[in-house]
């Protein structure tokens, strides 16, 4: 039993401790949800950096090279830009979000902070998930209709008119990626973020207790 529980049951019971007041367990609902919301910003920027030193690894890759080759920077960079541009609201969403939490005084403030935090994280991760969609999309229509290889495979289908049987498998397969992709994202996630979102939902609890 952790610290808070401890405190939670000494609050409700008081057996084995002095009791405590509801200004005592809100100060370490307080000093532990801004706690939570300082490293759901700190993760996020951690993430942020995973995933661009990642590009730049993957950068020299021969699929990637490929995909260079195709010169599509007028639809690539344009999406790219609109990324970061969100993931930068986000970040300073975060970042305010901490600011607000550290300096809130009042139980019902910091109730309200803590929903908001949630709300954040999980919009957080929704645009994450959408942007993903996008992209892979944008990139199957891309090397479809420049991959040389794709072109030849199309020629034949079109000679016996089953182009569209062709179309429904790559589909198909990028639908498979899709799904295959959500899973993991959604595991990455819950693991970053989950666990600590379930911790401000605990405190959430705790505090509409004291304020009830």
């Amino acid at each position: 039993m952790d610290e808070l529980e401890l405190l939670k049951k000494d609050w409700q019971e008081n057996q084995k401790f002095p009791k405590l007041s509801k200004q005592e367990i809100y100060a370490l609902l307080h000093k532990k949800s801004s706690s939570i919301v300082k490293w759901v910003f700190i993760l996020s920027l951690i993430e942020f950096g995973f995933w661009t030193i990642l590009g730049f690894f993957i950068k020299d890759n021969e699929a990637q090279q490929r995909f260079d080759s195709y010169e599509m920077d007028h639809i690539t960079i344009p999406l790219i830009v609109v990324g970061y541009l969100i993931l930068g609201y986000f970040f300073i969403r975060f970042y305010k979000n901490y600011k607000k939490i550290s300096s809130t005084d009042s139980v019902k403030l910091l109730m309200k902070n803590i929903l908001d935090t949630r709300k954040t994280v999980k919009y957080y991760v929704l645009f994450n998930l959408v942007f993903l969609y996008v992209s892979l999309i944008i990139a199957v229509v891309i090397e479809t209709n420049n991959n040389t290889d794709f072109q030849l495979i199309t020629s034949k289908f079109t000679e016996t008119n089953e182009y569209l049987m062709m179309y429904g498998i790559v589909a198909l397969l990028t639908l498979l990626m899709m799904v295959a992709l959500t899973g993991i994202l959604l595991g990455f996630y819950y693991l970053v973020y989950g666990i600590l979102l379930k911790r401000l939902k605990k405190n959430y609890k705790v505090l509409k207790k004291i304020e009830g």
